[in-house]
C-alpha cells in the first residue's frame, strides 16, 4: 500500500485477556515494544483504522511478539483480528547507520556486477537469515536457456555482505556485485 509500511500480523490470541500474537515484518522492535498509535488494516479491506499499542512484548524463541491494543480485552475480540496487518506511515521509519538499508528500497534495484558493468538482474526479495540474502532474479534467464518457457525465470541468492555487495547506491537504483566464481550458476539445472 502507498504511504504505509507492513510492520507485522496478528497470526493468533495470546492468552484470555485479549493479548494477540504478532508475526513482525519488522528489523525494529520498538514497533511493538513502545506504546503509541499504529494502524490496522482488516482482510479485505483497503483503508487502515488507527488503533493504540498499550504494551507488547518479544516471545523468546518463537520470533513472535505479543502485544495488547487498546480496547480489546478478551479473547473472542483477539481472534476478530487474525489475519489482519499492524502498519505504520512509510514517514515514520527509523534513522538507519552507515551501511544498514530498508528492504523496501533493496527491492527492485538493478543488480551488475562491479568488474564488467553487465546487468544481471534485479532484486526480487530480502531474505533474512544470518547475513541477509538478496534473491535476485538474473535477467535474460530464459534467452540463455531456449528450452526453458519464458515464466521460468531464474533467480539466485546472494549474500548480502559488503565484500560481495561493496556498492548500493539507493539514488541510482543499483547494486554492485563481486561474486565469487560460481555464485551466479549454483542453481542452474
Amino acid at each position: 500500500m502507498d504511504g504505509w509500511l507492513e510492520i507485522g500480523k496478528i497470526v493468533a490470541p495470546q492468552g484470555l485477556q485479549g493479548e494477540m500474537r504478532v508475526y513482525p515484518e519488522t528489523d525494529f522492535p520498538e514497533r511493538f515494544e513502545v506504546p503509541g498509535q499504529r494502524w490496522l488494516l482488516r482482510p479485505g479491506k483497503s483503508e487502515p483504522e488507527p488503533v493504540e499499542l498499550k504494551k507488547g512484548r518479544y516471545l523468546e524463541g518463537k520470533k513472535l511478539y505479543v502485544i495488547k491494543l487498546a480496547g480489546i480485552e478478551y479473547r473472542d475480540r483477539a481472534e476478530e483480528l487474525r489475519g489482519c496487518k499492524l502498519l505504520v506511515p512509510e514517514t515514520d521509519r527509523p534513522q538507519l547507520g552507515e551501511d544498514e538499508y530498508h528492504v523496501m528500497d533493496l527491492i527492485g534495484l538493478s543488480v551488475f556486477l562491479q568488474e564488467s558493468g553487465e546487468l544481471i538482474g534485479k532484486v526480487i526479495d530480502v531474505i533474512p537469515a544470518g547475513n541477509d540474502l538478496l534473491e535476485v532474479e538474473l535477467q535474460d534467464s530464459e534467452s540463455k536457456k531456449p528450452e526453458k518457457k519464458k515464466q521460468d525465470k531464474q533467480n539466485v541468492l546472494i549474500p548480502f555482505v559488503r565484500a560481495i555487495a561493496p556498492v548500493v547506491d539507493l539514488e541510482d537504483s543499483r547494486i554492485e556485485i563481486t561474486p565469487p566464481p560460481g555464485l551466479l550458476t549454483i542453481n542452474e539445472k
